[in-house]
């Protein structure tokens, strides 16, 4: 009984390592709440795994066993090669911000997996099992886990994930599984020599072509759209941290830490607090302390914080997640270099102009670094 669901989580974990799964989960965090992000893959994939296991369970008791074992063998096989295949570099974020995180999420995961290997493969799964309900679990338990790791793991290590190695293990164990399951299942005079041989020889040539384009796109410096991600996210969640780091005097030199009441220190909890929550709300923290804002902090890193920033809101001004987080930013560093916070509605010129007007020098400096590459 346990059996099946360890296999359901074990097959969907090594199925979904690196996967669109995984990309999913890494972009909506960028996003939300991780645990929003974590219960909406649960309510998507719960959903989607549990038509696809219904669907299993009723087709199991019309099929034969020894039918479905050689059906399972070739799926089996089958998704070992898809695994193989290259994600299409596109984002879905259809309705994103007209259903709230975690229907978002949990519809992206419902149509995103609609006719997927992890979809195929619970009804595999289901067709012959005893307690689907366990399937149903293990399957659910499975996505889950690669989305969390797919999370933490990105955000930590970013683009230096081994995403090859993780194709050709997902393969390798579908591989394997398919195989057993054909050699258990196949009347034995259908394993010969010759059949064997045609089987390897189609085998290898599918796999060959499908790992010559994965090292092509390497070799051409192009990344995968997971790779992407993971290095986005990874920037996303650090960048900022850095910059405010190295900024932020410490106690030996700005004496007793005024935290919130800080315009650094209040900086670092608005960053801290975009990485875990939805939204940054300016009014929910403590007025600032006056004397924080002339601390001598170096002009140049706030400078060279300030373009990241206004560079970030540039190219994700359309995002108001990401849009809050770096205007509650923005304002704390105007603070510090200007006294006083300033208007930016996503006009670049606008905002130079109104920097021009505090201090030509510090304008010099923005023009230089904003214009184009």
């Amino acid at each position: 009984m346990l059996s099946e669901y360890l296999n359901a989580l074990f097959f969907i974990f090594v199925a979904e390592m690196g996967d669109k799964t995984q990309i999913l989960a890494m972009m909506f965090a960028t996003k939300y709440k991780m645990s929003k992000v974590l219960l909406g893959v649960l309510i998507g994939s719960f959903l989607n795994h549990g038509i696809a296991v219904l669907f299993g369970f009723l087709i199991g008791g019309l099929i034969p066993g020894s039918t479905l074992q050689i059906i399972a063998g070739c799926a089996f096989i089958f998704f070992a090669l898809w695994g193989l295949k290259e994600d299409d570099d596109e984002e879905d974020e259809q309705g994103a911000k007209k259903l709230g995180p975690v229907f978002t999420v949990a519809a992206a995961f419902f149509i995103g997996e609609l006719g997927d290997k992890t979809q195929l493969t619970a009804i595999t799964l289901s067709a012959d099992a005893d307690f689907p309900i366990l399937v149903l679990l293990g399957t659910v338990s499975g996505m889950l886990l690669t989305s969390s790791i797919g999370i933490f793991v990105g955000s930590k290590i970013g683009d230096k994930i081994p995403e090859l190695a993780l194709k050709l293990i997902s393969y390798g164990v579908f591989l394997t599984c398919g195989i057993v399951k054909l050699k258990g299942a196949l009347p034995k005079h259908y394993i010969n020599f010759y059949s064997v041989s045609v089987f390897f020889l189609v085998i290898g040539v599918f796999t060959g072509l499908l790992l010559k384009a994965i090292l092509e796109k390497r070799k051409r410096g192009e990344k995968s759209l997971y790779l992407k991600t993971a290095s986005s996210l990874q920037e996303y969640m650090k960048q900022m941290k850095e910059n405010i780091d190295e900024i932020c005097l410490g106690e030996c030199q700005c004496g007793k830490c005024l935290g919130e009441a800080c315009v650094i220190g209040y900086t670092k909890e608005i960053i801290q607090e975009g990485m875990e929550e939805e939204a940054v709300s300016l009014e929910e923290h403590h007025p600032l302390d006056e004397s924080s804002k002339e601390k001598d902090f170096d002009t140049m890193k706030l400078l060279d914080s300030l373009v990241c920033t206004i560079q970030y809101l540039l190219d994700n001004y359309k995002d108001e997640h990401k849009r809050n987080i770096a205007d509650a930013i923005r304002n704390n560093l105007e603070l510090a270099l200007f006294d006083e916070a300033l208007d930016f509605n996503g006009d670049k010129k606008a905002y130079l102009n109104l920097i021009k007007e505090k201090d030509i020098s510090m304008w010099e400096i923005l023009l230089k670094s904003l214009q184009p590459k």
